[in-house]
């Protein structure tokens, strides 16, 4: 139907400016179509793919292509990259077909500025946050901070949930995706104290490292939307 066909005396309710968006969720280290499939299913708005050997999740380039075919559009394809080179983070991201790069690193400000990528950034947040940091980082074009737990020589993916009142101090001022520890049994409770755009889980939602549990990813959907519908 066209819109103009419904005339000017048609009032359309608008959402009140105050309103909280509904928290996105996006469920990383999937290294299978058939997991990524059942992510999509159970309702995710994300799914991310792991290019850092140290892994146990990683996926190499012609994996994560094969998967990133298998996802319907309107889902956004991240890739997880740590220390590599700006140059190889483009080609893979084209390669693939990806949206979205999460460096989660050790990357300066100056590493995040690749041109043609969209860049989210991951902080392991230990005792504070170095809001002066953030801008530098947000300056040099990173769109959104995942904010993860502090775990010596670790890169994401222990299981250890992230320090949230560090988190909701960051979510006052910037775009915040929530990682870290997350299951459906604590995720309500971390939205309510963190406030963050995104949400995201891996281990929390797997058999073992890579597999994805269909039950779980389910239960953590819809604990999610209870928890946002509390706030």
């Amino acid at each position: 139907m066209n819109c103009a066909a419904l005339g000017s005396d048609v009032k359309i309710e608008m959402v009140p400016a105050m309103q909280p968006l509904r928290v996105r969720i996006k469920v990383c280290g999937i290294t299978s179509a058939r997991d990524a499939c059942a992510a999509v299913s159970a309702g995710v708005d994300a799914l991310g793919l792991v290019f850092y050997a140290g892994s146990k999740r990683c996926v190499t380039p012609e994996q994560a292509k094969q998967i990133s075919a298998a996802i319907p559009p309107f889902v956004t394809r991240v890739g997880l990259f740590v220390n590599a080179a700006p140059a190889y983070i483009a080609h893979v991201m084209a390669y693939c077909n990806l949206d979205v790069a999460q460096l989660h690193g050790d990357e300066l400000p100056a590493q995040c500025h690749i041109p043609g990528v969209r860049v989210a950034k991951a902080l392991r947040l230990k005792d504070s946050v170095d809001f002066l940091e953030c801008q530098a980082y947000r300056a040099a074009g990173v769109e959104a901070f995942l904010v993860d737990a502090w775990v010596q020589d670790a890169y994401g993916g222990t299981g250890v949930c992230a320090a949230w009142e560090l988190a909701a101090q960051l979510a006052r001022e910037q775009c915040v995706i929530l990682a870290g520890g997350l299951t459906a049994d604590n995720v309500g409770v971390a939205i309510q104290q963190v406030s963050p755009y995104a949400v995201d889980v891996s281990s929390g939602v797997e058999f073992s490292a890579g597999v994805k549990d269909v039950h779980k990813m389910y239960a953590f959907v819809d604990a999610v939307s209870h928890g946002h519908r509390s706030i």
